[in-house]
């Protein structure tokens, strides 16, 4: 294979002439080579190849156990409609949705090689020299903007996301930054499809060790718990886009300290520890971490119980980050 001057594979454009097929087929039959790119509670994400248009995709569906379930059915079709209709750098484009006759309702996506921030995480967690030299904490500080940018997009037009976590934050190859997952978005003037957060968190197996390990220890764990808002925990439906900066927040403890801000031994006392517990700043929990002190207290107070005492939108979030950026060179150590 030949190679461009920057060094990528060069790209052979072989198949723009042809003629487009004179009997298209319909919903997914349309599509080839599917491969499983991960699975949840009741979706499947899967990449596939469009031959119409010549270019790989996403496809998105529900579990076959889910396909005929009206509530699990409606709370797709209204995730992909937010996708689509939230056109933002930082998010998704959506290209398609249908309902297949075979695997009921799907859509499809851009296809975007990466990782979530997560693994990042574990990686740093780990000590990896390469992860360590490549996201230094200028270059999370700069992930968590872009997130940032796109929740502020979103909250503009009326969507607060109520889910943010490094497993839905998608770090492309070529320095993306998507925001991902609006399955459990509240939509102001619309009716409210989903169940009231806590209520479906708590519905899950989360007392579980192997779901309980911390970031240290690798593993899978409860993410939507572990982010939650006060007001979320509360099961309060009156929330707004400060929630989502709450759940910033705890990102950005954790991108700091790897570690989570109100961890406890199981469901219960986390959520205690986020409606009563301070965290302590990530400085001491992680010395060894060189925290930067104006970033540190950027997200102590995103962190704040009450919402009045936090940022009062993502904008002024994102005017506090870039602030604290100016001083995070100057430090002796950032990583």
């Amino acid at each position: 294979m030949s190679m461009t001057p920057e060094g990528y594979p060069e790209i052979i454009l072989s198949g723009t002439d042809p003629d487009l097929p004179t009997e298209p087929a319909w919903g997914l039959a349309k599509y080839a080579n599917f491969r499983e790119m991960a699975r949840g509670g009741n979706a499947i994400l899967r990449s596939c190849w469009d031959p119409i248009i010549g270019r790989t995709i996403a496809v998105k569906t529900l579990q076959p156990q889910a396909m005929l379930d009206r509530h699990e059915r409606r709370r797709f079709l209204r995730e992909a409609r937010v996708t689509a209709q939230l056109q933002h750098p930082n998010t998704v484009p959506v290209y398609e949705i249908g309902d297949d006759p075979q695997e009921g309702v799907y859509f499809t996506m851009k296809r975007i090689s990466g990782e979530n921030f997560f693994e990042v995480l574990k990686r740093l967690a780990r000590h990896d020299e390469a992860t360590e030299a490549a996201f230094p904490v200028s270059r999370r500080l700069e992930i968590v903007v872009e997130l940032c940018q796109a929740l502020s997009y979103a909250h503009a037009r009326g969507v607060i996301h109520r889910d943010v976590k490094p497993e839905n934050i998608w770090v492309g190859n070529f320095g993306e930054v998507i925001l991902l997952d609006w399955g459990v978005a509240k939509v102001w003037g619309h009716a409210d499809d989903n169940e009231p957060v806590r209520q479906s968190t708590l519905a899950q197996p989360l007392e579980d060790t192997t779901q309980l390990r911390t970031l240290t220890m690798g593993g899978q764990r409860p993410g939507t718990p572990l982010y939650m808002s006060p007001e979320q925990v509360e099961g309060k439906r009156a929330i707004d886009e400060r929630t989502d900066v709450f759940s910033v927040g705890v990102v950005l403890y954790e991108m700091l300290a790897i570690r989570e801000p109100f961890r406890g031994a199981n469901i219960d006392e986390t959520f205690n520890n986020i409606l009563h517990n301070d965290p302590t700043p990530p400085s001491e929990r992680s010395p060894d971490r060189h925290v930067p002190p104006q970033l540190e207290a950027v997200l102590m107070r995103a962190l704040r119980k009450k919402p009045g005492e936090r940022q009062q939108s993502m904008r002024e979030l994102i005017g506090d980050l870039r602030e604290a950026a100016l001083t995070i060179d100057e430090l002796p150590e950032s990583r």
